[in-house]
């Protein structure tokens, strides 16, 4: 306790936003697969247990919009602890008898989680930009990196923790430890996290939830399609593909996806040892063009193995892994600039139109995962993958290039 009482109070506070940030994905990742694996055994499809993540997905985009204009009015620390709160009413929602687990009832509950979890990560990247010195971009790369990356390692473990208790306990069982955890780390937040954290100066008005930042918005655009790209073939198609072309169980399935994504982060966490930083460069517009053009090449080269049939299960594996490596440093640069972009008085509010960009992207692409996964097959949505994702290349270009 010593040793942190001598750190800073900027870094104290970046530990504790952090560790809100860290324990929110962990219960977010591990839910994600309880509800996927308890409606896997009730016999839903997997598109079917997809759909019930749709308003998740959906109020992701409203909650972005204007939670960006609610943090920078009434502060980034209580925008966060509201997160954590409705998380945790989230969780107690699942906590019914098992005949009231309706469809209906579980949307409904993950319509709450995805308000709480675009309220946390807005709330915990928008702080970074008031923690971090004005002059210091090189160390907010490195911090934003370090946190985007963590986030995703610890989602994917959440994704083997959900699998794991749900062995041990009851869906109930497993539900009730997490709230109960999530509830402490809550109430510590309460407590420990500094008020009046990323609160403007000046009250915005609601007039101004929407960007006035040329940079802000081709970098949204971009993440936008960014994301698509991502989502149209690997939230419902890659998994369904993998359960039923090539007849992998669902824990093989599960496993397989949550170690990409810890994969996935870690790369995030190292993003900017690949991206300048080494050479005393901070990427810019040019970077982000040049990794996106890199990525376009991937889900096409899987496209054409898949349809000529050479070595399709090779090309497909490889390629994911490639795929996620490159795409994580796409992610981490992305999240670099936004925050570097954002405003230095009311960060909240273009760091929030900009995450409204990505659950749009996300959005789009689950539904057209599922959708054309139906009607055309794999081979379809790595195609609509390869597009948007030159879509995302061609907006970069009109980032500034430092």
């Amino acid at each position: 306790m010593s040793a942190v009482r001598q750190l800073s109070p900027a870094l104290r506070q970046y530990l504790i936003v952090t560790g809100n940030y860290w324990a929110f994905t962990l219960t977010d990742g591990a839910l994600r697969m309880l509800v996927v694996l308890h409606f896997h055994q009730l016999g839903y499809s997997p598109l079917d247990i997809a759909l019930l993540f749709l308003f998740y997905e959906f109020f992701g985009v409203i909650t972005n919009l204007f939670g960006g204009w609610l943090g920078a009015r009434i502060g980034l620390n209580r925008t966060m602890n509201i997160g954590l709160g409705m998380q945790v009413v989230a969780l107690s929602m699942l906590l019914v008898p098992t005949a009231m687990l309706t469809v209906p009832w579980v949307m409904l509950a993950q319509a709450l989680s995805g308000i709480a979890k675009d309220l946390n990560k807005m709330s915990a990247k928008s702080s970074v930009k008031q923690l971090v010195p004005a002059n210091a971009e090189g160390a907010l790369y490195k911090w934003v990196a370090i946190l985007t990356g963590s986030k995703n390692t610890l989602k994917g473990a959440g994704f083997f923790l959900g699998g794991a208790i749900l062995s041990v306990l009851s869906f109930q069982g497993a539900v009730l430890a997490m709230c109960i955890a999530l509830g402490c780390v809550w109430i510590l937040s309460l407590v420990a996290l500094k008020a009046e954290l990323g609160k403007a100066r000046s009250k915005p008005k609601f007039s101004q939830i929407f960007s006035q930042s040329r940079a802000v918005n081709y970098l949204s655009a971009a993440r936008m399609f960014l994301f698509g790209a991502r989502d149209v073939w690997f939230v419902v198609a890659l998994p369904v593909y993998l359960a039923s072309t090539l007849g992998w169980d669902h824990w093989s399935v599960g496993g397989f996806l949550a170690l990409w994504v810890i994969g996935y982060g870690i790369i995030q966490s190292v993003a900017p040892y690949f991206t300048g930083k080494r050479s005393g460069r901070l990427p810019g517009g040019r970077e982000v063009c040049l990794w996106a053009s890199a990525l376009v090449l991937l889900p096409v080269m899987i496209a054409l193995s898949l349809t000529n049939n050479l070595y399709p299960q090779t090309a497909l594996f490889v390629g994911l892994l490639i795929f996620g490596g490159v795409f994580a440093i796409n992610s981490s640069l992305h999240s670099y600039l936004i925050v570097s972009y954002a405003r230095e008085d009311g960060a909240s509010m273009d760091v929030g139109f900009y995450y409204m960009a990505n659950a749009m992207g996300r959005l789009i692409g689950t539904v057209l995962s599922g959708y054309l996964f139906q009607v055309s097959g794999l081979t379809a949505c790595l195609w609509v993958s390869a597009l948007f994702l030159a879509i995302a290349a061609v907006i970069s270009l009109l980032l500034p290039r430092a």
